[in-house]
């Protein structure tokens, strides 16, 4: 194999669609070192001792907007704070607006969540600074994905063969897409699993298996995803009940002990204890849940550090 050239292919962040395996692997790496360093009693390194970055969550955040800010003080960069909620966009401010005012204080860097799908992207064209998608409405959270892979890897040993079943709010999930895609990059089999009402039209493109009965697809594979109903996002209603919704979909201990073979169980966060997983399932040793919040501080830093690379 040619040795990798150790930079991104790409300046900002804004899709796994805009990374390519080599991209992937070189974060992998990356993280992989950053690991080691959070393992260690100082778990804090120079590295973007001289980047300033800028948190903006247009959308409410605990636990991806926790993991960066974490994975930046371990890299010791300067940090700035934003919530949309208590700011100007509430009075009216644009977008554009709203991030020139913070990059009017020397920000180099913008990780940013917000409602509407490509609104990195679209920040990307207007301003000089690199921006890294923290997820965008229903469309990517490409960092998610990255930390998904990567404790996958980390427990197999490599994604490639690997089947993988996506559960549950196919639809309106940020994280499914992202996920199929580096997945699919990297050599694994997909499917997705749910009833058809949050099965999108368009998932046949994507080369994906579909499968509406739970127990043939955990059957199949060796690592379900299994994601949250995502209420928040559903105007209308896609099935009767989360009783009955948790009755077809729910991943209960009876139905991991009756599979014939031991599959690991993610889930991207927060669990809705009760309705996709239950508790002896989340809290089981088949579960890398905890795995994957851990693996996601190393990810982040491991991206922030490759793009930094990238001003020089």
């Amino acid at each position: 194999m040619t040795e990798q050239v150790q930079k991104l292919s790409t300046k900002h962040l804004l899709g796994i669609k805009d990374l390519n395996r080599n991209d992937i692997e070189l974060i992998f790496e990356t993280a992989d070192n950053f690991k080691n360093v959070l393992n260690r009693p100082i778990k804090k390194v120079p590295s973007l001792r001289d980047i300033t970055i800028a948190n903006i969550f247009f959308e409410n955040s605990t636990r991806t907007k926790l993991s960066f800010e974490l994975a930046e003080k371990r890299l010791s960069a300067d940090i700035i704070n934003f919530a949309a909620s208590s700011s100007s966009v509430s009075k009216g401010e644009t977008l554009i607006d709203t991030v020139n005012n913070i990059l009017a204080m020397k920000v180099d860097m913008v990780v940013m969540r917000h409602p509407y799908a490509g609104a990195g992207v679209f920040l990307s064209k207007h301003i000089n600074a690199q921006i890294v998608n923290a997820g965008d409405g229903a469309h990517e959270h490409p960092t998610q994905a990255l930390l998904d892979a990567f404790s996958i890897r980390e427990r197999f040993g490599d994604v490639a063969g690997k089947k993988v079943v996506i559960v549950g709010d196919v639809l309106h999930s940020r994280v499914a897409l992202s996920n199929i895609l580096c997945l699919q990059k990297l050599g694994a089999e997909v499917m997705v699993c749910g009833p058809t009402t949050l099965i999108p039209k368009y998932i046949f493109t994507l080369g994906v298996k579909v499968e509406h009965n739970l127990i043939k697809a955990l059957n199949w594979c060796d690592v379900a995803n299994m994601l949250r109903i995502q209420l928040e996002r559903q105007d209308i209603k896609f099935f009767p009940s989360l009783r009955e919704y948790s009755l077809m979909y729910g991943l209960n201990k009876k139905i991991l002990d009756s599979l014939d073979k031991e599959i690991i169980i993610m889930h991207p966060g927060p669990i809705n204890r009760g309705v996709e997983i239950t508790s002896d399932v989340a809290d089981s040793k088949q579960s890398i849940i905890l795995d994957q919040v851990e693996n996601g501080v190393a990810i982040r830093m491991a991206v922030l550090y490759l793009l930094a690379n990238q001003r020089s």
